[in-house]
Order: structure tokens, then C-alpha cells, then sequence
């Protein structure tokens, strides 16, 4: 896990689920093919480079969980099979089958909890020196799912709470360049998330989750030209938003 500007002074606090693809010692590659750990599977491929720069140029907080997906999803709750998947879009994880109770909670505890418990106390240490918090979920998705092709080079996720995704749609939508998803490519929800519903909705903060397609960002120079561009539409996003972000 990483966590970089802990008392950095922006409003935003930017996290990424999917950071990277490392493994404990303990569950070695999980019996999954090296090709495979190079694909979303295993991590949302570009996209904490883009998020540290921009954080970085922001002043901005950033949580980071570095340890692939395939050990635990840091964005799903720990019941839902996809917490510790068996067989990810078609591929079987053989090192997930048949966990004992006690293997999938020494997971949790090594992984989910400290990296969740370390969102939550940036958040409450923030919230005590009377700081305020927007809280942006960097992703990254794949241009073909499952067969389907996928045109948005970015995406906006949120559920019942829209106040940060209107005003970041409008700014994005303004580019004729942009193909733009609103609530693609997925539907944020409280049954399959974790991340936004416990530590945006619940806690009532604006919140967003930001989503870039991985062609666009695998390679270094399309992770600097996002790098940029995300930066700038948070800037762009600071001046549009109230002061009093209790509303």
C-alpha cells in the first residue's frame, strides 16, 4: 500500500483499488500464467502513474493498495464472490479455490482492512482540523469486456450521490474529443462496491469514481497526457464547486 501527502492540503483525496499487481509470499502468483497478470485482471493497468501525478499537482492525498486484485478486491465487500475471485472474466485463479475461512480472513486483515482503515483515518484527521474532503476513486477499464467493445475513453461512476460527477460531466463533455461515459462503464452499487458507498455516501462527502480507458494510458506517453489532463480538470473543478462542501 502507499500513501503519499497525508496532510496534503487540496481538497481532494484520490485512492486507487487496483494500484498494482504485487502478491504476499504467502499466495505466490495464485497458480496464474504470467501473460495473464499483465492484463485488468490482475491490476487497472496505467492507471496509478496518472493518478500520483495528479495528485502530486494538486497537493492532494493519495491511498494506493499495490497488491493485485486477484489476492482481494479492495473495492468489493469481503461476502461477494468476487472479493477473492475463483475465475476472473473467464480465467480460472487456481490458488483461490477452496480457501479455508481462516485463509480468506488472513487476507482481509493483511490487505482490505489496512488499506481501508488507512482512507478512513485520512479522513477523520482531515474532518478534525476542519478540512474539507471530495474523495476521487481512480480506475482504469478495458476497451473489450467479455467480447463487447467499449467506445468511452472515460467514464464517471457514482450511485444515488451526483453532486461531483455533474459538474466533472459538464467539464468533459465540453471536450468534442472526449467519448464520455455517465455511470459507464459500470453502475456503482452498495451490494458489489466498497470504496465510494462506505467512505463517500456513508460519510455524506462528494464523491466520484474516475474511470480511463487502459489503451489510452498503458504506455508513458499516453499516461502523460492524462496525467495532464486530470490535473487540469480538477482545477477546473475546484473553481466550480461551493465553498461550504456540507451541501
Amino acid at each position: 500500500m502507499v500513501v503519499e501527502r497525508a496532510e496534503g492540503g487540496s481538497p481532494f483525496l484520490l485512492v486507487c483499488d487496483h494500484a498494482d499487481r504485487r502478491f504476499p509470499e504467502a499466495t505466490g502468483s495464485l497458480g496464474v500464467a504470467a501473460e495473464d497478470l499483465e492484463r485488468h485482471i490482475a491490476y487497472d493497468i496505467g492507471i496509478l502513474p496518472v493518478a500520483r501525478a495528479a495528485a502530486a499537482a494538486l497537493d492532494a492525498p493519495l491511498v494506493a493498495q499495490t497488491y493485485s486484485r486477484l489476492v482481494i478486491d479492495c473495492n468489493r465487500p469481503t461476502h461477494v464472490p468476487q472479493s477473492i475471485p475463483e475465475l476472473s472474466e473467464q480465467t480460472a485463479i487456481p490458488g483461490n479455490r477452496g480457501l479455508a475461512a481462516s485463509q480468506r480472513q488472513a487476507r482481509i486483515e493483511a490487505l482490505f482492512r489496512p488499506y481501508h482503515e488507512a482512507i478512513a483515518a485520512l479522513l477523520e484527521a482531515r474532518a478534525a482540523r476542519g478540512q474539507p474532503s471530495m474523495l476521487i476513486a481512480m480506475h482504469s477499464f478495458t476497451k473489450v469486456y467479455m467480447g463487447a467493445s467499449r467506445p468511452w475513453h472515460i467514464g464517471l461512476l457514482y450511485n444515488r450521490d451526483g453532486r461531483l460527477a455533474a459538474p466533472l460531466l459538464e467539464l468533459l463533455t465540453s471536450d468534442a474529443g472526449l467519448t464520455v461515459g455517465d455511470q459507464l462503464p459500470y453502475a456503482v452499487d452498495d451490494e458489489h462496491d466498497y470504496t465510494l458507498p462506505v467512505h463517500g455516501e456513508q460519510r455524506g462527502l462528494w464523491h466520484v469514481g474516475v474511470e480511463i480507458r487502459q489503451d489510452l494510458i498503458a504506455e508513458r506517453a499516453g499516461q502523460e497526457q492524462w496525467m495532464e489532463r486530470i490535473g487540469a480538470l480538477l482545477r477546473q473543478l475546484l473553481e466550480r464547486l461551493p465553498r461550504d462542501l456540507s451541501r
